[in-house]
């Protein structure tokens, strides 16, 4: 079969199954890649449609699709989504019951499943690649394939052992996705994974719907709230922290300002992370609260912020967790909130780990670029684009470049810093090097003599946040280093120069915070006729839900939502041109829609228009 007519009959099958007109980016070449029997690895950015590369295929072909997927929650959301579309879909882990085990084989024996999703742990075992050889197999996917690397920010030994799906399956086509892998983790997903053939396809990592917002930590949980206050009412959000015990104390400060906050933290009882994570799914206007525990594989769409309240591990981490936010295309907001002492703690934490000197080298240079991120005076989505290899022009909607940080001469006040961190024999934390600059005096500060040295109350005309900015800015740029077992800072090689006058040095301006930019809603319309509309159908979207036992926006997202009041489709025909909806649903609920926006029709036929 050509190309052409694999293309044709894929195009066919996205808009008959899932709802959608065409193919985005390199979705059409991958599904043609891969239906040809190439093995593919496929970068698209959360949100891009990265499942579709091998649901088509698997839809297309005779046999099972086999999917290594690492999180119960994940799957079972895929297959509900699959079954609702009219595709034959099981998932295979530790919570599937002994008798749906039974239904499952019976149904890969027979051919009538055509998708089975199942974990990197079981995936790997003798007897169930033994009974995979009694099956008709007519591809493989290894999602989330950035964690059998090193490199990656997901770290999984189990995923190295997928190699033997290569030794056991030689002439079947796989393909591995992720949604982040910067140069040294490509290489090792081909590696480990046995796929030095594969054809690589790496689309754009730009989400031009997320909005980045950066702030200087200054209080934490009140910059937070007024953020998510920014934000509308009943708004679905993550806030990530960096610990358990915060998680718990921000999740009971939020219910306690009135928002609908859930923690969720590896130290919960499994079953209360489970129904944490149901109601984030199935509810709306939930905020989860969360430690890194909640990540990978969060499918939900609607997402309309991700917060970070203390600095993530790398740009990695970053660009993963914020992706979360505004799978649907809409409009969301990448909030995140930092201290110099976020990035103490965490170089700290990767330095007193049990990993070897090499990935612990690995990990703090992430982390240092990450500092950098939040320090940058330039467009932050250029910055991280330009982390994983692609370059763009400013985007001019981000903080940075909506505001650009007027920057100064800092030789002076670094001169200074400098001068005292070396006087100080470098011994000393940065809020003691502060406090001899501005000339404090304090029983320590007398006791050692400080008061004597000629750079006491030097930088008195800096304040301790401007001084703090100062310090922060000189780590980032690599000029200072703060001991990992003293927490003093010390002076860098590159330091010198500038100590000497034979290197300038500019430094952003220190900026007040602000509230965060409040995202364009997707549920703002022009006419309350249209709001009104938009509520009817969440309403009967969240009923029908709470029916079938799924999250609502298996259903339908926001998305399609939005097509629906925008276009108020009145036939059952009108549906197929609406945005997600594939002729599965259209007979399952399409009856249902058209009278909702029937009744909004004959609503302004009698004369209620606005």
């Amino acid at each position: 079969m050509s190309q052409t007519d694999i293309l044709s009959r894929a195009r066919t099958v996205l808009h008959e199954v899932f709802g959608y007109a065409d193919f985005r980016a390199s979705q059409g070449a991958i599904i043609a890649a891969l239906c040809g029997g190439q093995n593919v690895l496929a970068l698209m950015p959360t949100g891009a449609g990265k499942s579709l590369c091998y649901q088509i295929p698997a839809i297309l072909h005779d046999g099972l699709a086999v999917v290594i997927s690492p999180l119960i929650a994940l799957m079972d959301d895929q297959v509900a989504a699959l079954r609702l579309a009219g595709v034959s879909a099981a998932a295979l882990h530790g919570g599937t019951a002994p008798e749906e085990i039974r239904t499952i084989a019976a149904d890969m024996r027979s051919g009538s499943l055509k998708l089975l999703y199942v974990a990197p742990e079981r995936a790997v075992t003798a007897r169930f690649l033994d009974f995979l050889h009694s099956v008709n197999i007519s591809l493989i996917a290894i999602d989330e394939a950035h964690c059998v690397s090193q490199w990656g920010h997901d770290f999984r030994p189990e995923y190295r052992r997928l190699f033997m799906l290569a030794e056991r399956f030689p002439h079947v086509p796989r393909i591995a996705l992720t949604a982040t892998a910067d140069k040294e983790t490509r290489a090792d997903i081909l590696h480990y994974l046995a796929m030095s053939d594969a054809q690589v396809f790496i689309d754009s990592f730009d989400r031009p719907n997320i909005d980045y917002q950066v702030v200087e930590k200054a209080g934490g949980k009140k910059q937070l709230l007024q953020f998510i206050r920014s934000q509308g009412k009943n708004v679905c959000g993550i806030v990530y922290c960096l610990s358990r015990r915060r998680v718990e104390d921000i999740a009971a400060f939020l219910c306690e300002e009135g928002f609908a906050a859930l923690p969720y933290h590896a130290g919960l009882d499994m079953t209360v992370r489970t129904e944490h994570q149901r109601r984030f799914s199935r509810e709306d206007g939930i905020i989860m609260v969360a430690t890194i525990a909640f990540g990978m594989g969060i499918d939900k769409p609607d997402v309309r912020f991700v917060a970070h309240l203390d600095m993530p591990k790398s740009v990695e981490h970053f660009y993963q967790e914020s992706g979360r936010a505004g799978r649907d295309g809409l409009p969301a907001v990448s909030w995140l909130c930092y201290g110099l002492n976020d990035w103490v703690l965490m170089r700290d934490r990767i330095l007193e780990g049990n990993a070897d000197d090499i990935q612990k080298n690995i990990e703090v240079a992430k982390l240092d670029t990450m500092l950098g991120y939040c320090e940058c005076a330039t467009c932050r989505r250029q910055f991280l684009l330009a982390h994983f290899q692609e370059q763009i022009a400013p985007c001019g909607h981000c903080d940075n470049c909506r505001r650009p940080p007027a920057s100064f001469d800092a030789l002076q006040p670094v001169q200074k810093l400098f001068s005292c961190v070396w006087r100080l024999g470098q011994q000393y934390p940065v809020s003691y090097v502060i406090d001899v600059l501005r000339g404090k005096s304090n029983d320590t500060i007398t006791r050692n003599g400080h008061e004597q040295l000629s750079t006491f109350g030097i930088g008195s005309t800096l304040t301790i946040k401007e001084w703090r900015s100062v310090v922060r800015q000189c780590v980032a740029q690599g000029y200072l280093n703060i001991s990992p077992v003293t927490q003093s800072l010390q002076l860098n090689a590159t330091a010198r120069d500038v100590l000497l006058g034979k290197q300038t040095i500019r430094l952003r301006v220190l900026r007040p915070a602000r509230n965060g930019k409040k995202s364009a809603a997707p549920q703002t319309f022009r006419t309350e006729r249209q709001e009104k509309l938009w509520q009817n159908l969440r309403a009967w979207r969240l009923e029908r839900a709470r029916r079938e036992d799924i999250p609502a926006f298996v259903i339908f997202n926001d998305r399609t939502l939005q097509d629906l009041v925008e276009n108020m489709p009145q036939s059952l025909a009108a549906l197929s041109s609406i945005y997600g909806l594939g002729e599965a649903k259209i007979a399952a609920f399409g009856a249902d829609i058209i009278a909702i926006c029937g009744e909004a029709a004959q609503h302004d036929a009698d004369g209620n228009t606005d």
